[in-house]
């Protein structure tokens, strides 16, 4: 399973993507599924940027987001376990798929250690995860 952003896929809350040749050579060969957990819990394209503050994903004007992105984590961890993932690559730093940094909450473009709800979400469940960064 790889962020679909990585894949190209014009998910990001800018209305972009994040192609990553590596990730694409990497999983080269193998079947992957492209999630964008965000889009998954309703999230439109482009939308506002989230951080995660005080454990809650909000927008910049403070407007709470977290029930749309953990309902999307939630459906992405439901395909992951469906299709038997056995890794799952995802976008660093992303308020959903962030898997050893974040972003701190206040749009500043500090970075801190932690993990998206997606990324954590798939920890918890046991799931390989790692940040294509990695590759």
């Amino acid at each position: 399973m790889v962020s679909a952003c990585l894949m190209g896929e014009n998910v990001k809350y800018s209305g972009g993507n994040n192609l990553n040749e590596r990730v694409i050579d990497y999983v080269s060969g193998h079947d992957v599924i492209a999630v964008c957990p965000e889009v998954m819990g309703g999230l439109p394209v482009p939308r506002a940027p989230g951080e995660i503050r005080d454990g809650i994903v909000i927008n910049e004007d403070g407007t709470s987001v977290d029930s749309r992105y953990r309902a999307g984590a939630a459906k992405a961890l439901e395909t992951a376990k469906r299709e038997g993932v056995e890794l799952v690559i995802l976008q660093p730093r992303s308020p959903s798929c962030g898997v050893q940094q974040i972003y701190d909450g206040t749009f500043s473009g500090r970075k801190i250690k932690g993990s998206g709800v997606f990324a954590q979400l798939l920890k918890d469940n046991g799931f390989r995860v790692m940040d294509a960064d990695e590759l």
